[in-house]
């Protein structure tokens, strides 16, 4: 009988489910295992050095959703499905104190006019996108280990070993997860991506590996994100870390995430 690599791993996840010492070990393979050799300017990428970071400008976003539509382009994303593993959420703050939030399509095809402009007394836009938490909980809640925090401090998802059961998605407490599910009729395969499992923002991994930037950092026109290296003094992130007031989604559930916020509404949530 031959059994694939996916419908082996879910018959041992029956048997690891609950077993604390099981998960540790798979997790420990995979952080042992993986992007070891991704090439940086024509030599071997090490994750040791490096430890990234993610910055977000609300004072400078314009809801374009040009880094939306870029990361679809890049991640080989359906247009035709609701899945976004970055969007642009539009705020509004009406004068009687209520908060609208939208984002249809993710902001890549704007947004509609559909409240009169004397009702509203301010209105901004937040892009969100995975937080790249350093203490994660969807890593906490894998059963087989599949999504893992690497040594340079992105949270990825081997989508070999994923089993597609969802507790991630449901663990985030930031919507930052999908289901890329195999069943969809616009599902288009990915070299690196099949059906049936978890999905979300990876800060572009094939590129920052290589010294590029995300493609929706490069995307942004007007400079509202930021990408660098944490253990850089002299990166673009830290620059704005040591001059900038800045703030993170979510604050009191404690999870460290490393997507920092330059003029960060209270309303924002």
């Amino acid at each position: 009988m031959n059994i694939s690599r996916r419908e082996f791993t879910k018959i041992g996840c029956k048997i690891i489910i609950g077993a604390a010492t099981g998960t540790v070990i798979i997790r420990s393979f995979f952080k042992n295992g993986i992007a070891a050799e991704n090439p940086a300017d024509g030599e071997k990428y090490d994750w040791n050095e490096h430890y990234w970071g993610f910055v977000v400008d609300n004072n400078k976003c314009i809801g374009c959703g040009r880094c939306a539509n870029a990361c679809k382009l890049e991640n080989h994303v359906p247009f035709d499905e609701p899945w976004y593993r970055t969007w642009v959420e539009r705020y509004r703050i009406k004068k009687d104190g209520e908060t609208k939030i939208d984002s249809p399509d993710g902001g890549i095809n704007g947004y509609n006019d559909d409240l009169p402009a004397e009702d509203i007394k301010k209105a901004f836009y937040v892009p969100k996108l995975c937080n790249h938490c350093d203490n994660p909980p969807c890593v906490q809640v894998c059963p087989v280990g599949a999504t893992y925090l690497t040594n340079d401090g992105v949270v990825l998802v081997d989508y070999d070993y994923c089993i597609g059961c969802r507790y991630c998605i449901q663990a985030c407490p930031y919507g930052a997860r999908y289901f890329n599910s195999k069943e969809s009729p616009h599902h288009k395969p990915h070299p690196n991506l099949g059906g049936g499992v978890a999905d979300k923002c990876t800060w572009c991994y094939h590129r920052i590996t290589r010294g590029l930037l995300p493609a929706c950092v490069q995307a942004c026109p007007v400079g509202a994100r930021v990408f660098g290296d944490l253990k850089d003094p002299d990166s673009a992130v830290n620059k704005i870390l040591d001059k900038e007031r800045i703030n993170v989604l979510k604050p009191d559930l404690g999870t460290r995430p490393k997507v920092y916020y330059v003029g960060l509404d209270r309303e924002v949530r």
